[in-house]
């Protein structure tokens, strides 16, 4: 479950056409309950079929087209309750279908920029050499620490590397699950506990980084502030995941409401313009 840079988006909601919303069959607040079969294993943005996928393989392949905004990819999110577990073969399947989307490649750019901009870590200069060393150093944190967070340590550990959303309750509640999420997650068993794949693969991954960034980033504290910052941005992630579904709607809603009061005065100024048409010609009827 760490996310540290596939689940930020980069646009807003006004910029873009969005997909149908999602989330309509209701969820209970127990993590552990069971969802109805009919149309709740919908995904982020990505209607199916009103029975629902039968197989692990079948929910996978849904999982890997779920997008927010047709552009952030959110393949280790399910709002199934009751989705199936993941074998190790489909844990690395998962791993390999995120890191290799054209998103984390993206966002890697982007964080490449402002790194660079902030000349940071200044060891590795400027120009195109120095970005291209923070690209890689980028991209290459994620990669390592999903790499044992979403499929090396989840397979050996048999935990689930996906994100289950909420979707109802209170604000509050579904914040702190969300939050929680970086510690907590779904066993391959059904059961919930601790969430050391995630924990322990940001902080392997944060140590594995000191080959190849510079020395005076290598010190313990700074390995350690790079696999808890890389657990802060996984929460980041997850709360823009569980409050997704509620801004597509709100969205829609709010649009839906301007069409409406536009189709309204549109109907008002044709009733009046027909009215004032045809008070002259009743004029001219009078003897």
């Amino acid at each position: 479950m760490n996310r540290p840079f596939s689940e930020l988006p980069l646009v807003t909601v006004a910029s873009i056409d969005l997909p149908p919303a999602p989330f309509d069959a209701p969820l209970p607040d127990d993590p552990s309950a069971a969802l109805p079969k009919d149309g709740a294993t919908q995904q982020v943005s990505l209607p199916q079929d009103p029975g629902g996928p039968i197989t692990a393989e079948e929910q996978l392949k849904i999982q890997e087209r779920q997008r927010v905004l047709g552009v952030m990819a959110a393949f280790n999110t399910t709002i199934d309750r009751d989705a199936l577990p993941l074998s190790p073969a489909q844990k690395f399947q998962l791993f390999f279908k995120s890191q290799t989307d054209p998103w984390p490649f993206g966002l890697a750019a982007v964080v490449a920029g402002i790194n660079q901009a902030d000349d940071s870590p200044a060891e590795y200069g400027q120009g195109m050499e120095g970005y291209a060393k923070r690209l890689g150093a980028t991209y290459t944190d994620a990669f390592i620490g999903n790499l044992f967070g979403n499929a090396i340590l989840t397979s050996w550990w048999h935990e689930d590397p996906r994100f289950f959303q909420k979707g109802t309750g209170s604000a509050t509640s579904r914040v702190l699950w969300a939050a929680t999420s970086t510690v907590w997650c779904r066993r391959d068993n059904g059961s919930w506990g601790p969430n050391y794949a995630n924990l322990a693969g940001n902080l392997i991954g944060a140590a594995i980084a000191n080959v190849y960034y510079p020395e005076s980033q290598r010190t313990v504290g700074d390995t350690i502030t790079r696999g808890l910052t890389v657990s802060a941005e996984g929460i980041v992630g997850s709360e823009v995941i569980e409050f997704w579904p509620d801004m597509v709607r709100h969205y829609r809603r709010k649009k839906a409401e301007k069409l409406a009061r536009q189709a309204a005065q549109q109907d008002a100024q044709s009733s009046a313009a027909a009215q004032s048409s045809s008070a002259p010609a009743a004029a001219d009827s009078k003897p």
